[in-house]
């Protein structure tokens, strides 16, 4: 007997249908799985003849053959152990064919024949919607990842009794449907708030500056400057996740296995410690997976001790900040991963910390310095839009009473900076904000005038930047201008911007 079933898998971030075909026929009692399983499929034989004999159901003494198709890429988790038992079931007559073809299965199961969670719900759900299926059955754990999909039936099981008593039309599963306006009810409440840093204001200028523009910023300043704290709060001033974004991000988390929600409704904000991998950062490993700049995607991504990563890691960030996506390659398969985040830096200013200090004493000779701030290549350093000064905070403003600005009321601000950016490149794919215009797009929208051209020239002669290094500075002050709600750039706006760039080839290269 023959039974066709169908399930799926997970390639990247996007998922592809599987037909788990199942051949029951005479001869020894064998058990056998092709199509390019991996080790976790191949184990699924004894998973699934425990789960099916565990529930009740009589496991046929014959030579079984499971084909997974198509047969040319590798499958992997033990996702596939539901299909399998329903296929077995189905070959075998216990359970009805009629409705096999309108459903795709998930889920792993335990020995007793409980349905296990499992990873890549959301894309897999999304990949059934599209391929035209009436619904998917899948683990009761993961009903609300995949009940944010619109126009697909999302039916949770808890037992394999129950998928089997639903094909043979013994139980009704009433859809699960997420409530997408409560997932987004709170995403704006956040346990911290911009409120809490005192002093700083130049810092937090251009944290509401890199938010409105999604530039990336670079923070100089000694150890207790609140570098740490100012970057944990930059996720708060950013504009809400739109749905479209909650989606694409969820999908990331949802293939790493760390989704703790049904939707991811705020901004990542990963930070990795300095002796992170090249694949712990950028994705990898035998089977490619994302990395933290994928994790990061739609929101931030702090490195800390910026000269501490090794160099080589720091290195491989150049493609994901310039191209807002990572290209994994293997010899079986090549995947992409989107990685569109805003990044923030923060290092001392030397080895110990304080260099150029009031209060504490530097002891590092100029040759340790040297050292430590070569493990930032021009090149990277080009990438990073604004470079930030953050210097000790004053007593005074430690102590004092002035109230300081909410991040409800910078998020106003960066929010309608933002909706003029959608308007403006709402005609050009793929831009969506002021740092991924390209140079012509810059030469459209960031025409300085004669006096603004001169203030230009004279920043590029003194701080010896690169082409890329004055392109950023004309999206600075394209930013500067939005926020301002100008339509021109002034000299104003330009020579904020130039500010942000003091740190640049000098200050590295002085020792």
């Amino acid at each position: 007997m023959l039974a066709r079933v169908y399930s799926s898998a997970v390639l990247g971030i996007d998922s592809y249908v599987v037909e788990v075909e199942v051949d029951i026929a005479s001869g020894l009692p064998t058990f056998s799985t092709v199509g390019l399983p991996d080790g976790a499929v191949r184990e699924s034989r004894e998973r699934v003849r425990a789960a099916i004999k565990n529930s009740g159901y009589h496991f046929p003494p014959e030579k079984i053959t499971v084909n997974l198709a198509p047969a040319d890429i590798k499958k992997e988790g033990a996702g596939f152990d539901l299909p399998i038992s329903i296929g077995i079931l189905a070959a075998s007559g216990l359970v009805e064919k009629e409705k096999l073809d309108d459903y795709l299965l998930l889920g792993e199961l335990s020995l007793d024949g409980k349905v296990k969670p499992a990873k890549g719900v959301l894309p897999i759900a999304l990949g059934t919607r599209d391929a035209k299926f009436k619904g998917i059955i899948l683990p009761a754990d993961n009903a609300g990842e995949a009940g944010v999909v619109e126009g697909l039936d999302v039916l949770p099981v808890g037992h394999l009794s129950e998928a089997v008593d639903f094909f043979n039309g013994d139980r009704d599963i009433k859809p699960v449907k997420a409530d997408i306006d409560s997932l987004f009810r709170e995403v704006n409440r956040y346990p911290i708030d911009f409120s809490d840093v005192k002093g700083q204001e130049l810092a937090k200028r251009a944290l509401e500056i890199a938010a409105a523009g999604n530039h990336n910023v670079l923070m100089v300043g000694p150890p207790g400057a609140g570098k740490t704290m100012l970057a944990q709060r930059l996720p708060t001033i950013l504009p809400p996740l739109t749905f479209e974004e909650a989606l694409e991000t969820t999908k990331i988390f949802s293939v790493s296995g760390m989704l703790s929600s049904s939707l991811v409704t705020v901004r990542p904000f990963r930070s990795p410690h300095h002796t992170i991998s090249d694949a712990g950062l950028i994705g990898g490993g035998q089977v490619p997976r994302p990395g933290e700049v994928s994790l990061a995607h739609n929101g931030v991504l702090f490195l800390d001790e910026l000269p501490e990563f090794r160099k080589n890691v720091l290195e491989m960030l150049r493609q994901p900040l310039e191209d807002g996506k990572v290209t994994i390659a293997r010899a079986s398969v090549t995947l992409t991963y989107p990685s569109r985040f805003l990044l923030v830096a923060a290092l001392n200013p030397c080895p110990c910390g304080y260099l150029g200090d009031s209060v504490h004493q530097c002891r590092c000779s100029a040759l340790q310095i040297q050292r430590y701030r070569s493990k930032l290549s021009g090149p990277l350093l080009d990438r990073i839009d604004l470079h930030v000064d953050v210097p000790n905070v004053r007593f005074e403003d430690l102590s004092g009473d002035r109230k300081t600005e909410a991040s409800d009321d910078i998020r106003r601000r960066v929010t309608k900076a933002r909706k003029v950016q959608l308007r403006r490149f709402e005609k050009n794919r793929g831009v969506f904000c002021n740092s991924q215009m390209g140079p012509r797009l810059i030469k459209r929208y960031c025409a300085v005038d004669k006096s603004s051209e001169n203030l230009l020239r004279m920043a590029i002669d003194r701080l010896g930047l690169s082409a890329r290094g004055y392109h950023r500075i004309l999206k600075i002050a394209r930013t500067i201008a939005d926020l301002a709600r100008v339509e021109d750039i002034k000299e104003e706006h330009l020579a904020e911007a130039i500010q942000y760039r003091s740190l640049d080839r000098d200050y590295f290269e002085q020792f």
